[in-house]
């Protein structure tokens, strides 16, 4: 069972109403401010990232699901720039973008509407809401590049992987309830590489040990908090406690962070064969 907290009420309903199979997700990208200065910013990014962790752990539940992003109306640039900014940061393509309603594409009213919080969103009132709340990026003294103006003067550029592991910022994002506030910072974001770079080379190594099955405490209590209002930032703490376990072998570390990779959406298993 699949719940979240609808905004509208502050009460935990289940979604979809049983006994359907079937998740009708809508997204709505903020609208774009005017001027040389406005552009796709980090909330524009936090906002869908929210719809693909709602997305992905509904898909955990054995749901089916159809997602659409309702985008404001975006010059091909800013299109184009958007769909590769969230190709790297691993959020999985919608059926639909489009600045008009695509209640066609979902089949029916939309189960649950993923929106910015404080914004009004007139096309928005079917099924349950989810307002992620806002993101603040400080600049660092020295900067980083981004050409693009997408992902906010501290966020690094995904054309240039070497220089940032774009997915960092995913688990920058991902690392305080969707409902609490984000501020991204230069050591913030060298923290969350930090911590990826660790957790993959752990990975690596674990996965050359014999394979062991998940720990089913471990399971229910990572499957409980995804399925109780998309506790993300629960999950990464219990990972977290995974990775210092001694009591746990090898073999089961790997199968935990695999497992719960698939909502997490952070490639933990990327340097799985390429140790030196």
């Amino acid at each position: 069972m699949l719940r979240i907290t609808d905004t509208r009420t502050g009460h935990l309903v289940e979604i979809p109403a049983a006994p359907r199979r079937l998740l009708r997700s809508r997204v709505h990208l903020p609208a774009v401010g005017e001027g040389a200065d406005t552009g796709i910013g980090p909330l524009h990014l936090r906002v869908p990232l929210i719809g693909d962790v709602l997305a992905r752990t509904a898909e955990l539940n054995g749901l089916q699901v159809v997602t659409v992003l309702t985008t404001p109306e975006l010059t091909p640039d800013r299109a184009g720039a958007l769909a590769r900014v969230m190709a790297v940061l691993g959020i999985h393509p919608p059926v639909v973008v489009g600045a008009h309603r695509p209640d066609a594409a979902l089949g029916g009213p939309a189960d649950v509407q993923v929106v910015a919080g404080g914004t009004d969103v007139d096309d928005a009132r079917d099924g349950a809401r989810i307002e992620v709340a806002g993101v603040a990026a400080v600049p660092s003294p020295e900067g980083v590049s981004d050409p693009g103006g997408l992902l906010g003067p501290d966020l690094p550029d995904p054309e240039e992987p070497e220089a940032a592991d774009p997915l960092a910022v995913r688990l920058l994002l991902l690392g305080l309830p969707y409902g609490t506030p984000v501020t991204v910072t230069g050591p913030a974001l060298a923290e969350a590489r930090r911590t990826l770079r660790e957790w993959r080379r752990s990975v690596a190594d674990w996965a050359q040990e014999p394979s062991r099955p998940v720990p089913a405490d471990l399971l229910r209590q990572a499957h409980a908090a995804f399925a109780e209002d998309l506790d993300v930032a629960a999950v990464l703490g219990l990972l977290a406690e995974v990775a210092e376990r001694s009591d746990l072998p090898p073999g089961a570390k790997f199968e935990t962070f695999a497992h719960l990779d698939r909502v997490l959406g952070l490639d933990l298993a990327r340097d799985v064969g390429h140790q030196r």
